[in-house]
């Protein structure tokens, strides 16, 4: 008897899978880069957030934008940082202690979650590429386990990992997320290594520098945070 794996059929509906996903990548790259991409996050009870700490300036201004979130409205909340990271954790136990006394609730809606860093500080772009990979390979339980609404970032490579897995979701129909990369305050005339790769997979691109909305058209300027 000729197995269904021998069968000419088999290979069709390989090619069939593989083509329907490459084009439906294809399309939501497109509706991205031409801004017709669109999310209503406001219509859902409550927004499963996943907020990618850097580290340094840049846990703080990630912080400083998580102050001004509606507690009512974004949680839970899993932070996701760089197991090298030794010092925001810290930061954010004690940014979610100060809002649990602001607003009753907060502290029980956020966990802290650690994963490799993708790319080191002076580490060349080759040896890089693997160390993303099994980033990402080490990543994709924790995002898919939370399946996030929405996806915070700036800064560093922490964040590639993460913003690619949650791309992938949408591919597959496991998600309709939305990601947001925020940049540095830092750039003022050129988007980081994150920010330029995430230009073809992030919803919105914040920036906090007028020079570079000019450059970078489909960013959105919003002035200083």
């Amino acid at each position: 008897m000729i197995s269904v794996f021998q069968r000419p059929i088999f290979p069709s509906i390989c090619f069939l899978v593989i083509a329907i996903f490459a084009i439906r990548t294809l399309c939501m790259l497109y509706f991205i880069k031409t801004g017709r991409r669109r999310v209503d996050l406001k219509l859902k009870p409550n927004v499963k957030t996943i907020i990618v700490i850097g580290s340094g300036g840049h846990t703080t201004e990630m912080l400083r934008l998580v102050r001004h979130l509606d507690s009512n409205k974004f949680y839970p909340r899993l932070y996701m940082m760089a197991a090298s990271d030794k010092t925001s954790e810290n930061k954010i136990i004690e940014l979610e202690t100060c809002l649990e006394v602001e607003e009753d609730g907060w502290s029980s809606n956020y966990r802290v979650v650690k994963i490799p860093r993708s790319r080191s500080v002076g580490q060349s772009y080759i040896t890089s590429i693997f160390t993303t990979l099994y980033s990402i390979l080490m990543t994709v339980p924790k995002v898919i386990l939370v399946n996030p609404d929405l996806i915070l970032c700036n800064g560093p490579g922490t964040c590639i990992p993460v913003c690619v897995i949650a791309f992938l979701m949408r591919v597959f129909c496991f998600s309709n997320n939305v990601i947001v990369f925020v940049e540095s305050v830092c750039r003022v005339k050129s988007l980081s290594l994150s920010g330029k790769i995430l230009m073809y997979i992030a919803d919105e691109i914040v920036v906090e520098w007028m020079e570079l909305q000019s450059r970078y058209p489909r960013t959105k300027y919003i002035g200083r945070l």
